[in-house]
């Protein structure tokens, strides 16, 4: 997506003409990577948190101590996908090292091949780009915030509420001038500050939405529920273990219809498994929430047996879950009018999309960065409004369908087996050619490097979804594959592990033991 023709393009560099002093509203990544870019603009960022400071201490002790009631992901895994890390990489490489230094691990290319396609593997330019970081969350705000504190230009003020924004109506839209602003301490008052520009990094329960609507200028939202409610349990690898090998069989990531699952590897050996189960499954509802029944369900999945083996690793925490979980998209511009000016809502108080796929993160620092562009090229209050508005549709809009997406066929999958149905089964030639592309690419991609290089990029939001599919040699690639015969390519994307049935019948017996 970092092209010439892309508003991520930073080729006009790093200082704005006009400086500005700045407001941002929650420091999270989004609010973090958003304020270091703009500082090193020559912006003056001030950031108010809600939440207590970073305590001192290593990552483990970050991760176990530090209350962030402000951040409900905060606990749940995350990753840095290609395009945030490059972004990170080009913009502030000594950031990078802090990372690695704090235990952070660095996924490249060809660590994602099996062992048949290292083989025969050939490095070609641009795969140096597609990697990702992968580290807790904790660890990456203490990286984050340990840096932004050495920076010009930059103050985080945590344990500060932001009471209500301060406006006045001007041309039709609400201009925002500041914020009411209060500390977290005994006797102290509220305080107003002003600011050029006030930037809402306060996620998806920002109460920005709540002040337009009083104001007389509701936002309006596009909202799609997933159907899923998302567990997790973290665990730490024994003293001499490392990470069990992957394979077809061991999948440490899928799909069995009534479940999704995945490990996510941390720093320091630790790691987090994931699952995610539909709002009807009840029964699978009760288990997930009990740490030791949470610990049987990976047992019986042969993706992530090995992983939660108590000879190998060790649970560090109870399962916690997170619910009302849905794709997300906030307007800001109605009718070509802007409903604010001088406010900027990015990350996900603007948009957000399911976190099983890993994107919120990476969206979120690409939206920092468009909004660090639009402040360079423009000046004027409704063009930086209208200009803002339309490259957030240009880049993160083909994002946000496609994880709509795969919610819906997710929910139509996950119906279907509490029906007993075939998932695979669809009325249409239409729909059937569909799923018949669909499993011809998921098992190229698993067999031809060239096929997963395009998937990956795609992946890893370094362009935009389906662009690798204009490569005449990858869909010559999937025809073929697609008259080797559905059923063949079907059984390859199918993940090993019990059927529902099975899967309620084995947790009784456990149960019953």
């Amino acid at each position: 997506m970092n092209n010439l023709n892309s508003p991520l393009d930073d080729s006009n560099g790093p200082e704005s003409p006009v400086r500005e002093t700045i407001a941002i509203v929650g420091a999270g990544i989004c609010g973090l990577c958003c304020g270091l870019a703009l500082a090193k603009s020559g912006h003056q960022v001030t950031i108010y948190e809600r939440d207590v400071p970073l305590p001192s201490g290593d990552p483990d002790d970050i991760f176990f101590s530090w209350t962030r009631r402000g951040a409900s992901q905060f606990r749940h895994p995350h990753a840095f996908l290609a395009v945030m890390s490059n972004l990170l990489e080009e913009q502030f490489p000594d950031l990078m090292v802090e990372f690695f230094k704090a235990g952070a691990r660095k996924i490249a290319f060809q660590d994602m091949l099996t062992d048949k396609l290292k083989e025969k593997y050939t490095p070609l330019p641009g795969d140096e780009n597609l990697w990702l970081m992968m580290c807790r969350r904790a660890t990456m705000e203490m990286v984050l915030r340990r840096y932004a504190d050495k920076q010009p230009n930059l103050d985080i003020q945590s344990s500060t509420r932001v009471n209500a924004m301060i406006s006045r109506s001007h041309q039709g839209s609400i201009e925002v001038m500041g914020l009411k602003i209060q500390k977290r301490e005994a006797g102290a008052q509220e305080e107003k500050v002003y600011a050029d520009i006030v930037i809402d990094a306060g996620g998806r329960n920002s109460k920005f939405k709540q002040w337009f609507r009083l104001a007389g200028a509701p936002v309006v939202s596009e909202q799609n529920s997933a159907e899923i409610v998302y567990y997790t349990r973290h665990y730490q690898f024994l003293p001499g273990n490392e990470e069990p090998p992957r394979s077809s069989k061991t999948r440490s990531a899928g799909d069995l219809g009534y479940l999704k699952y995945g490990v996510f590897p941390g720093d320091s050996g630790h790691f987090a498994v994931i699952i995610c189960v539909p709002l009807h499954e009840k029964n699978l509802h009760s288990y997930v929430k009990d740490g030791e029944d949470f610990d049987r369900i990976c047992s019986h999945i042969p993706g992530l047996k090995p992983w939660v083996d108590s000879t190998l690793s060790k649970a560090t925490t109870a399962s916690f879950g997170m619910g009302n979980i849905k794709t997300v998209w906030n307007h800001f511009v109605k009718n070509g009018t802007p409903l604010a000016l001088n406010y900027f809502a990015i990350g996900d108080a603007a948009l957000y999309t399911n976190p099983l796929y890993g994107r919120g993160c990476s969206t979120g620092i690409i939206h920092s960065h468009l909004l660090n562009r639009v402040f360079k090229n423009h000046d004027d209050p409704v063009e930086r409004a209208l200009v803002f508005d339309q490259w957030t549709e240009r880049e993160l809009r083909p994002i946000f369908k496609a994880s709509l997406n795969e919610d819906k066929n997710g929910i139509k999958r996950a119906k279907a087996v509490l029906e007993g149905r075939s998932s695979n089964r669809t009325r249409g030639f239409k729909s059937q050619l569909g799923l018949a592309f669909g499993d011809a690419l998921a098992r190229a991609s698993q067999e031809q490097i060239h096929v997963l290089r395009g998937a990956l990029k795609t992946f890893n939001l370094m362009e935009k979804p389906g662009e690798f599919l204009k490569d005449w040699r990858i869909r010559l690639t999937i025809l073929r594959y697609m008259l080797m015969g559905r059923n063949k390519n079907a059984s390859n994307r199918i993940v090993p592990g019990p059927t529902r049935t099975e899967m309620l019948a084995l947790m009784e017996d456990d149960k019953a033991a």
